[in-house]
């Protein structure tokens, strides 16, 4: 590997540190939400506005975010972000009740907005062509590391709570947020050391560090090259008006923003942050109990990982296309696999069931005990009458592995499936493809604008989940995202262009007709 190479690979390393820590802030909620729901009463809606604060803000800072760097500079807003994470990762292990979670995540949630808009961009605009994919990619691969990190984090903390005496119920929850502090540190020191970005400095005039950036990247002849292409753009776009949110409405633009508009829409739709941030409930929804279901979140992690390095070697080989269609194929199945697994499950509980959980008083559920419901809604509904919401939230998870009947395994392989399918498609490919699709007069603000309808996407999502679940039941909620990616699969088999091997320019010249 040439030296500018590898300099390009430990830049895109450094500044996707970002996506890490989004990945494990997404991940960690997963084991949080067991301890938080109980402890501070929280209702559906309320555990749904916990979980998906992050998202919520993220919106905002998506929309801003780009301008924002356009004016300051990528590096400068990247490292405010770093700080961000910081803030919100002390403000949550601290948090003395539902008000406190949801601003210090929604804080998080500013940082990891911006920082996944950024980091495409600013990798993109330092990586040449031929490698643009993979290096693009880095972003997603931290984005599952830090997903893996986090889920081996909670089971650690959960597999140590009976031993280590600085850890119980009441604080084992504090502990896994407070985990994210250690990697937000190296990120935020981490960014003092990359330059900036070499397009945005031609675009403000400063040709010389620029130049002395893209021969640090690429090497004299490559950067060359590179710098008159980015001129001649730079010159090129001057005839255009100004970019503002009425330049989206371009004709020339039609085309790409509404495939960018629909990647965005359906990378969330299909579920994925309901799977990452929900996983630990999901796999105890399938009666394995808890130690088991943080175990299982374990492989969800290992699974994202090396299905992003397989979407990584292939995405500048066979293209984005095939990788989308094959994903969304994979995630159809995979959902209609879980809905099945559910569909089948009836519950009942009997008394040597409930005698094997600890500290559980079965006097309440008396007249339940016997009785075989055909659903979980059903079954939860009637322990929720009996016990109160409180009680219900303590012993859900324990209450469930008493009273279901079904094969666990199809829920596992349908949710390591709709992963592993992910990972290797939609995950990577969308910001892959944003990063490539819009001309550089305004690709910031166009990123911006489809990040805020993702990330909006996402947070509807996330924050109906639990309600879904309660009202709808497991069955119907993973038929739903089949069912999208189905559509999904349609609608990108014929509109979805490819842009594998094209220089920025190129893909200008190609796509804005």
């Amino acid at each position: 590997m040439q030296g500018g190479n590898k300099s390009t690979i430990l830049i895109a390393v450094a500044v996707s540190l970002g996506g890490f820590l989004f990945g494990f802030d997404a991940s960690v909620i997963s084991g949080v939400t067991k301890y938080i729901k109980p402890e501070f009463g929280l209702s559906d809606l309320q555990l749904g506005w916990v979980v998906s604060a992050p998202t919520f803000s993220a919106m905002f800072a998506m929309l801003a975010a780009g301008t924002i760097s356009d004016f300051i500079g990528r590096k400068r807003v990247l490292i405010i972000v770093a700080f961000l994470y910081i803030l919100s990762a002390f403000w949550s292990a601290y948090a003395g009740g539902y008000t406190d979670l949801v601003v210090a995540r929604m804080i998080g949630g500013l940082a990891f907005g911006a920082a996944l808009i950024l980091a495409p961009i600013y990798i993109a605009e330092i990586s040449p062509a031929a490698l643009r994919g993979r290096m693009v990619s880095i972003q997603q691969l931290n984005i599952v590391l830090g997903f893996s990190a986090a889920y081996f984090s909670n089971y650690w903390l959960q597999g140590s709570l009976e031993n280590a005496s600085w850890l119980s119920n009441e604080n084992i929850w504090r502990w896994m947020f407070g985990m994210e502090c250690f990697p937000a540190v190296i990120y935020f020191l981490a960014l003092f050391f990359v330059p900036r970005s070499p397009r945005w400095l031609f675009m403000k005039g400063k040709d010389k560090e620029a130049m002395k950036v893209l021969e640090q990247m690429h090497g004299s002849v490559l950067a060359q090259e590179e710098a008159q292409a980015i001129s001649q753009n730079i010159t090129d776009s001057k005839s255009i008006p100004k970019a503002g949110l009425n330049s989206l409405l371009d004709s020339r633009l039609t085309f790409v923003l509404l495939i960018a508009l629909a990647l965005g829409i359906l990378q969330q739709i299909t579920g994925v942050n309901a799977i990452y941030f929900y996983a630990t409930t999901i796999f105890e929804q399938s009666g394995v109990g808890t130690n088991a279901a943080f175990a299982q979140a374990v492989w969800v992690g290992i699974i994202n990982v090396v299905f992003t390095l397989i979407a990584m070697a292939f995405i500048d080989k066979i293209g984005r296309k095939p990788l989308v269609l094959v994903g969304l194929a994979g995630i159809a199945i995979s959902m209609s696999l879980t809905a099945y697994g559910f569909r089948q499950a009836t519950y009942s509980l009997s008394t040597e069931s409930v005698a094997k959980i600890e500290e559980f008083d079965a006097s309440p559920i008396a007249s339940i005990i016997g009785q075989e419901y055909a659903n979980d809604v059903q079954f939860k509904n009637a322990l929720r009458a009996s016990l109160g919401e409180t009680a219900f939230s303590k012993f859900e998870s324990e209450l469930v592995k008493a009273g279901i009947h079904m094969n666990p395994i199809l829920i596992l392989i349908g949710i390591l499936g709709f992963v592993a399918s992910f990972a290797i498609s939609l995950g990577p490919v969308m910001w892959v493809m944003l990063s490539e699709m819009f001309p550089n007069y305004i690709r910031g603000l166009a990123i911006s604008a489809i990040g805020f309808i993702n990330s909006f996407t996402s947070w509807l999502v996330q924050f109906l989940f639990p309600w879904e679940l309660t009202n709808w039941g497991n069955a119907f909620t993973y038929f739903l995202y089949a069912l999208f990616a189905i559509v999904g699969f349609v609608l990108m088999l014929k509109v979805l262009p490819e842009t594998k091997g094209k220089s920025l320019e190129e893909l200008e010249k190609e796509l804005l007709k």
